[in-house]
């Protein structure tokens, strides 16, 4: 298993919205993330920065990393792009962090 953290950006005045469009969550979308290895997804909001600390678990980060491909999720990030900051692709401007310490 292997633990995956990092860091994105909301839009000013865009807290309620996002988090109005995860507790919506898509079935595709939640059935890509189950299918590339995602469990023990969470996203966390630093209420003061629009600043998004997302945690997951996968079983492999290559596989992971392959529902980018998908059509379900372009159609997402196509879906957040207005109320966060994203790249060219609409994929979320993240900032990937380094585990430094873990308990088990």
């Amino acid at each position: 298993m292997e633990r995956i953290a990092c860091i994105m950006y909301l839009y000013p005045g865009n807290q309620f919205e996002y988090q109005k469009r995860h507790q919506e969550l898509w079935p595709e979308m939640k059935q890509a993330l189950k299918e590339h290895g995602a469990s023990n997804y969470s996203i966390f909001l630093d209420q003061e920065t629009d600043t998004l600390f997302a945690y997951l678990e996968v079983d492999n980060k290559a596989a992971y990393d392959k529902i980018a491909e998908t059509e379900i999720c372009k159609k997402w990030w196509a879906y957040m792009a207005p109320i966060m900051k994203s790249n060219a692709d609409n994929s979320p401007v993240a900032k990937d962090l380094k585990q430094v310490f873990y308990l088990a």
